[in-house]
C-alpha cells in the first residue's frame, strides 16, 4: 500500500458519497459511503493507479507530501 500521497475527502452532495481525491496522480479518485472507507478505497486506487503507470511505461511522480495550496 502507498500511502505517502495526499488523499483530499469531502462529502458530495450530488453524489451521496464522499469523494476521495489524489491530487498528485492524475485522474486518481475513489469514493465511498464512509470516510473511512473513501479513505480505504483510495488507498487501493493508487496502489492500481501505480501498477498500471508502470505496466504502461509512464512515469510514477514521487509523493510530495503536504500541499502547500490545500
Amino acid at each position: 500500500m502507498n500511502s505517502k500521497y495526499e488523499i483530499i475527502i469531502y462529502w458530495s452532495e450530488k453524489d451521496a458519497c464522499y469523494i476521495a481525491e489524489v491530487p498528485e496522480l492524475a485522474g486518481c479518485m475513489a469514493d465511498g459511503d464512509t470516510y473511512a472507507s473513501a479513505l480505504d478505497n483510495a488507498q487501493k486506487v493508487i496502489d492500481d493507479w501505480i501498477e498500471t503507470a508502470k505496466m504502461m511505461n509512464r512515469p510514477v511522480p514521487l509523493p510530495k507530501g503536504r500541499l502547500m495550496f490545500a
